[in-house]
Formats: C-alpha cells, sequence, structure tokens
C-alpha cells in the first residue's frame, strides 16, 4: 500500500501552488479583500488553464478521468493561497454533471462547467444536511431560498440541495434575487440568493445515493482547504521564527516557542494522512467512505482554527495587525468549520455511521 503521492500528483500540488501565487499576489488579494467583487478572475483562469475543474471528469466526456484524491490536493493549494472563489462548488457541479442521468443537462452544461468557462458555486441551504433541504423544484423551475452561497454574483449555475434531499441545478437570470452577506471570510465572500421560479434541471431525486455521495466529497474538499491553509499558517510561523529577533538572537530558539510550533506541525501533518484516506477511501467506494468524509471534515475545520490562533500567538503583536495578513487564513477557518456543518454535528454523524 502506498502512504505517500506519486510524482504526478505531487507536481498538481506545486504547479498550482506556484502558478496561483504568482497570479494571486498579496498585493491583490488585500485588494479584493478590500473591495465589493465576490469574484476574482486571475487566480480563476489561472486554475482553467490548467485544466483542473475537469479532473474528476471521466476521459470519455473530455476530462482527466482522475479521482477525489486529485481534486483535494487542488483543494488543498488553493486553501494554502487563500483563493478566492468558488472553486469547491465548480468542483461538486463537474462531478455532479458527470454522475447525472440527465443527459440534456450533461450536454449543456458539463462541457463549460470542466473548462471553467462557466462558474457554478454550491447552494445546499437548510443547516447543510441532506434532510434539511428546502429548495422546491419540480426539475423545471425552482422555488426557495439559500443564504451563505459562495461567489453568487459571479454564479451562472447554482448547485442546489432540494426538498426531501435532492440535488438540482439552477440557472441564474431575473428570477434569482441576491442580497450579499457581511460575512467573516472576506477571501470568499457570500450571499442569501432566492429563487422564484428559476429554471432548474433535476440531476439527482431524493433517495439517491449519489446525493450522499456528492455531499461526501463537498465535506473532503472543505477538509483538504483547511489543511492548505493551516500548513501555510504553519510554515508562515516557522519563517517568521527564524527571522524576528530578541535578546540578540531569533525568537526560534526560545524553548517556549519551540513548543508552539511543535504543537501546530502535531496539528497539521497527522492530519494530512486523514484528508489523503477519506478522498482514497470516496475514490475506491469504501464502506466508510462517508464516515472517513465527516471525521476529515470534523477533525481539520477544528484544526485550522487552533493552529491559525497559534500563528497570530506566534507572531507576537504584528500577527493581530490586518496589514500582515494572518486574519486572512484565521477568517477562512472559520468560515470552513461552519459550511456544510460544524465539527460536533459530523462527529455525531461518524458516530452513528459507526453503529455506536
Amino acid at each position: 500500500m502506498r502512504f505517500h503521492l506519486d510524482s504526478d500528483q505531487i507536481a498538481i500540488q506545486d504547479t498550482l501552488f506556484g502558478v496561483v501565487s504568482e497570479v494571486l499576489t498579496r498585493e491583490k488579494l488585500d485588494a479584493f479583500i478590500d473591495g465589493e467583487g465576490d469574484f476574482e478572475p486571475d487566480s480563476w483562469a489561472a486554475v482553467s488553464e490548467l485544466e483542473f475543474f475537469g479532473l474528476m471528469v471521466p476521459e470519455a466526456l473530455g476530462g482527466s478521468g482522475l479521482g477525489l484524491l486529485e481534486a483535494a490536493l487542488v483543494s488543498e493549494s488553493l486553501g494554502r493561497a487563500a483563493a478566492p472563489g468558488p472553486f469547491i462548488g465548480q468542483f461538486l457541479t463537474a462531478i455532479a454533471l458527470s454522475s447525472t442521468t440527465n443527459e440534456t443537462a450533461r450536454d449543456a452544461f458539463l462541457d463549460g462547467v470542466a473548462k471553467g468557462k462557466t462558474v457554478s458555486t454550491f447552494a445546499f441551504g437548510g443547516n447543510w444536511l441532506p434532510e434539511s433541504w428546502s429548495v422546491e423544484s419540480d426539475g423545471k423551475s425552482a422555488r426557495g431560498e439559500v443564504r451563505f452561497v459562495p461567489s453568487a454574483n459571479a454564479a451562472s449555475l447554482f448547485l442546489t440541495g432540494t426538498k426531501n434531499g435532492g440535488i438540482a441545478l439552477i440557472e441564474a437570470g431575473d428570477e434569482v434575487a441576491i442580497n450579499r452577506h457581511r460575512s467573516t471570510d472576506r477571501s470568499r465572500p457570500a450571499s442569501a440568493v432566492k429563487f422564484d421560479e428559476a429554471a432548474a434541471h433535476t440531476l439527482f431525486e431524493p433517495g439517491d445515493p449519489l446525493v450522499q455521495r456528492l455531499f461526501d466529497a463537498a465535506l473532503v474538499l472543505i477538509a483538504a482547504d483547511a489543511l492548505g491553509g493551516a500548513q501555510y499558517c504553519a510554515d508562515l510561523s516557522v519563517s517568521y521564527a527564524k527571522e524576528r529577533e530578541q535578546f540578540g538572537q531569533p525568537i526560534g530558539r526560545f524553548q517556549a516557542l519551540k513548543h508552539q510550533l511543535s504543537t501546530m506541525a502535531l496539528n497539521v501533518e497527522p492530519s494530512r494522512s486523514l484528508v489523503w484516506y477519506a478522498a482514497h477511501a470516496w475514490d475506491e467506494e469504501q464502506k466508510d467512505a462517508s464516515r472517513t468524509a465527516a471525521l476529515a471534515k470534523a477533525h481539520l475545520c477544528d484544526r485550522f482554527v487552533e493552529v491559525t490562533r497559534d500563528a497570530i500567538a506566534a507572531h507576537g503583536g504584528i500577527g493581530y495587525t490586518w496589514e500582515y495578513g494572518l486574519n486572512i487564513w484565521f477568517r477562512r477557518s472559520v468560515f470552513d468549520r461552519a459550511v456544510l456543518g460544524s465539527p460536533s454535528v459530523h462527529r455525531e454523524r461518524a458516530a452513528t455511521l459507526a453503529g455506536w
């Protein structure tokens, strides 16, 4: 059994992080956060040009035919860079369209989504879990409201959870009203979206096992985003400890800070295997895939919050300043923790799925 990434998987991460870091400079990220938009085109174009949105689309449908593990590596790199945009929604929509039996919707939208030309976001609603979704759809039109939808103004499509646990794809238009939230995570602005007889396409009916499978994929991708963000904060703290001097020596030599940095590393590194295994279990359709996805989401999002807090403390006063930027990842960690269900919700789900 392999416990490490192969050379192609490593190349995916290194290439993407390098390209996104080049086009999404700190100055550009700060300008986006201070602005009124909810979509950053340059980082989106970078991912599109690398053809990563089609990673999980079968080769027969024009994609790369890879798995959730590779998509999770992409999500990890984007989280590390704090890249704006509905990347997770785009991946989920590509998975849904390539898996649905609705050939009309697949033929109309899959190519644009896989190439990044058509922007899609997720709008599940309720308290995030499938049994709480409330948008009503008859397969032709949809009615209802969903809160905390990332990049809603930029989206042409909304992957939406429907009443009793189905999934529909809703088209943007005059029948879709968007009101932006004042959300904590300013790197991924979110809005409330109201559908009033908006054009809709049923992808999965309530009770279809692919609904749970798609939700599990969403949990793994959020966990991967959290892993990338936590890794960035840990790396930044180590670099700062080597450079910042007090009493004539680097602060990294002080025992208390060494312990703090070690704790951050222990929160990040053991968690990496949980994300990778959750993605692997999903790809292989193992019996514990849903449970592992729930555990990955719960554990990584808790660890992300803890690491960002420790990183701010390790930097001292400068870590609390707006200009230094650690707040970007701290705010992102708060969103990751809440979106798609809190850690306590998913720990309870994991226990139930284990038969405890």
